[in-house]
């Protein structure tokens, strides 16, 4: 026992060692949550003063002195002490170690008066361990066009095209990106992990505590002018866009009261290759659990998460609420779809709620615990009993469970050293399936650094 805290308070300690090296170069550090002047407008910090953000923030008043490029950077390593099991064995072999570092590189650009231009690269990650970009777009909060009614309309307006993030639901504000994980309290995202980068474009309007978003996209990951493929059990080869909404309300009542409540909805009705569910590409932070003997970190990158596969037809719904009071946070969750891929006929459905409960406290609040508990529900595609014979049979729903508690500690706005204890259970699965009986337990140590 004592060896085993040894190594994991040494490893702890190189992590926070390497990361503090690491973000010499971050900006400099001031009092509080507050935010030195920024080179670019409209921009959600990367620091500790962007969690409780979600949409950008909208200023039309900030006086434009020309074109400024502005760096940023998210940089985790991970100790993981995690143990899985199963029921029928053969999973592969892990132990407390390091994981594979994470890093991501934001290039942000005031391009002119209220319009800036984003760039986001993967330098490293657990999917691809070289550099590749995640995506990019530009934002308009000002149009450069003469006339009072421009000027009126961009006052709520705020415009964003490029292959980019899509605005569904309010959990992606929260989520750990690649190697930029300081938004999230916990070490991991949700089982059903709706995130997706499409190639389309938004039109979000605030008045007051109002909200309301519109959008439309390519419906899948990357461009696409590929012919779909008929098949039995669906001949429709049309590439159908994805629509998508949100709103709500985001009120600060007080000094000490916050609420927010949001709904979104997603559908495509015939996609080339959905992944709302699957649009991450960075991976897992929980490395390797439930996984086969034999796979590869790379090739098997979303453990404990559990994609329903809609990879033809989707929609989606989710209702998001936050409420900050003081010190404590809350932020639920429930979400429900239905989809399909080409070779079925009728949608399934997937479900999840989830719950953080989120305690700041200290000097700025940089200190804080967590506890969250998140469910799925999913029903896997029907097999047939034998190639041949007509039966068929019908899954149960498959049932995902985990509870996380977390801690973590802010040295400094841009310096964070967090950790979790997380279960995991699968549930209702066939007894052909390898994660039958499957659950892993343990924890996970983060280093990370955000500027």
């Amino acid at each position: 026992m004592k060896t085993k805290l040894f190594t994991l308070l040494k490893g702890s300690a190189i992590m926070l060692a390497c990361l503090i090296s690491a973000s010499l170069n971050a900006q400099t550090v001031t009092t509080g949550l507050s935010t030195a002047p920024r080179e670019v407008a409209n921009l959600r910090p990367y620091d500790q003063s962007g969690i409780h953000v979600f949409e950008s923030p909208k200023d039309t008043n900030t006086v434009f002195n020309g074109l400024k490029v502005q760096f940023g950077a998210g940089f985790t390593q991970a100790f993981q002490g995690l143990k899985h099991e199963n029921t029928s064995g053969g999973l592969y072999k892990i132990s407390p170690g390091f994981n594979t570092a994470n890093a991501n590189l934001y290039m942000d650009v005031q391009l002119a008066d209220g319009i800036r231009l984003n760039l986001t690269s993967y330098l490293s990650s657990r999917h691809h361990n070289e550099t590749w970009v995640k995506g990019g777009y530009i934002q308009f909060d000002k149009l450069p066009f003469k006339g009072q009614v421009w000027n009126n309309i961009m006052k709520v307006a705020t415009v964003r095209i490029g292959h980019m993030e899509i605005n569904y639901g309010d959990q992606h504000f929260r989520r750990s990106d690649g190697g930029h994980t300081l938004y999230n309290p916990f070490i991991e995202n949700y089982i059903l992990d709706g995130f997706a980068t499409e190639i389309g474009a938004e039109v979000l309007l605030r008045k007051n505590a109002l909200f309301g978003m519109a959008g439309v996209s390519n419906g899948m990951i990357k461009g696409n002018i590929d012919s779909l493929i008929p098949t039995a059990q669906d001949a429709n080869i049309n590439k159908s866009p994805s629509f998508y909404f949100k709103g709500g309300i985001d009120k600060q009542v007080n000094d000490v009261v916050r609420v927010r409540l949001a709904a979104s909805y997603y559908t495509n009705k015939s996609s080339g290759g959905q992944t709302l569910y699957a649009g991450d590409r960075t991976g897992s932070n929980y490395f390797m659990t439930m996984e086969k003997l034999g796979s590869t970190a790379s090739g098997n990158f979303t453990s404990g998460r559990f994609n329903p596969g809609f990879s033809k037809k989707v929609d989606a719904f989710q209702l998001n609420g936050f409420i900050k009071l003081s010190g404590l946070e809350l932020f639920g969750t429930y979400e429900a779809a239905n989809g399909r891929t080409k070779i079925e006929i009728a949608d399934r459905k997937a479900t999840q709620y989830a719950m953080d409960a989120v305690y700041r406290f200290g000097n700025a609040e940089n200190l804080f615990i967590g506890a969250r508990y998140n469910q799925a529900s999913v029903r896997l595609a029907d097999i047939a009993v034998t190639a041949t014979a007509p039966e068929i049979i019908y899954n149960q729903a498959v049932k995902v469970d985990r509870i996380a508690f977390s801690a973590g500690w802010f040295l400094t706005r841009n310096i964070l050293l967090k950790g979790e204890y997380v279960k995991q259970q699968f549930k209702n699965l066939p007894v052909n399936d390898y994660r039958n009986g499957g659950q892993f337990s343990g924890y996970v140590f983060q280093a990370v650094v955000g500027f």
